[in-house]
């Protein structure tokens, strides 16, 4: 998900380092998503203010908070069944 050279970026960032830093330098950068894309910035900006000790936890919080442009069919799940009164609920199919 990190492409366009973003996660060399902010595995090279100087940390420890705060939200708004890391908005103010690499907030323009484009994280291309399978559903489309957004910013560095549209990601962090969903987050408090923080501050992250190593790139690793800069990583994970923007994994976090990326939007469901990130992931496929929403609600959707292979492993688990579908819980009555889901808004994601199959229609019934009769053989």
């Amino acid at each position: 998900m990190l492409l366009n050279g973003t996660g060399d970026v902010i595995d090279d960032y100087e940390y420890p380092a705060t939200t708004e830093e890391l908005i103010e330098e690499h907030g323009d950068r484009t994280l291309e998503l399978p559903n489309g894309s957004e910013t560095v910035a549209e990601v962090l900006a969903r987050l408090e203010s923080e501050t992250f000790e190593n790139p690793e936890d800069a990583r994970f919080a923007i994994y976090g908070a990326v939007s469901d442009k990130a992931i496929g069919r929403v609600g959707y799940s292979d492993r688990d069944p579908t819980p009555v009164g889901s808004p994601y609920t199959p229609d019934a199919v009769s053989f």
